[in-house]
């Protein structure tokens, strides 16, 4: 099973990947991490990417693109895979369509965990850390019994600089802009499953399963 994961930060992707990972036995591939993976190696993919890296710059698509066939290649791929944090955008998706083209190995599904922008800010800007044993909170969904104060340990709670209004609202406005072009592409190849983002953590999981069972 080839999957692409796609959704906006605060979406639950990744709460869904570690559950479809234990389900199906196949490995969740972040581009980040595979990045790093090849720069830590040293392989000549991740040397080319950490010379652009090294510059502050993006790295090319190209690039990318071979470093996630080297890791398709390997053998804990083989039953399928999640791909996470890429394709960003239609030029990406694109050249990964050519790549497993070439592989012989296309694509399943891509789904697409959907939640409302309003929905999103307050997952997001509504986070709360605790200062003393990093426990977190939602004002909104899951706040401490009081104020500012940690449950479990009485510390103080604070709001990170990256889950500030502002930061949150940019993010969403870039993922709207480059991110979301790649759900129409997905609609149009016929491949693209959309599943709500919202009620618990297991109906989402079972509406997703439901997708991708239905298949036989």
């Amino acid at each position: 099973m080839r999957l692409v994961l796609l959704g906006a930060p605060g979406a639950g992707k990744g709460t869904q990947a570690k559950k479809l990972i234990e389900r199906y036995s196949i490995p969740q591939i972040s581009t980040g991490d595979i990045l790093r993976k090849a720069v830590a190696d040293g392989t000549p993919l991740g040397k080319e990417a950490k010379s652009y890296m090294d510059k502050g710059e993006l790295v090319p698509d190209s690039v990318v693109i071979g470093i996630i066939r080297e890791r398709l290649k390997e053998n804990d791929c083989k039953k399928g895979y999640i791909l996470d944090g890429f394709p960003r955008n239609v030029a990406q998706a694109k050249a990964l369509d050519e790549m497993l083209k070439s592989l012989n190995s296309p694509l399943d599904f891509a789904i697409s965990i959907d939640v409302s922008f309003d929905e999103l800010m307050k997952r997001l800007t509504g986070r709360r850390t605790c200062k003393g044993c990093g426990q977190m909170y939602n004002i909104y969904f899951s706040p401490p019994k009081k104020e500012g104060v940690c449950d479990k340990c009485g510390g103080e709670l604070y709001q990170r600089d990256d889950d500030k209004e502002e930061t949150i609202r940019k993010r969403l406005e870039v993922y709207e802009a480059q991110t979301a072009p790649v759900i129409g592409y997905y609609k149009e190849k016929g491949i693209l499953k959309s599943v709500p983002g919202t009620g618990s953590i297991d109906d989402i999981f079972n509406k997703i399963i439901s997708i991708l069972e239905k298949r036989g």
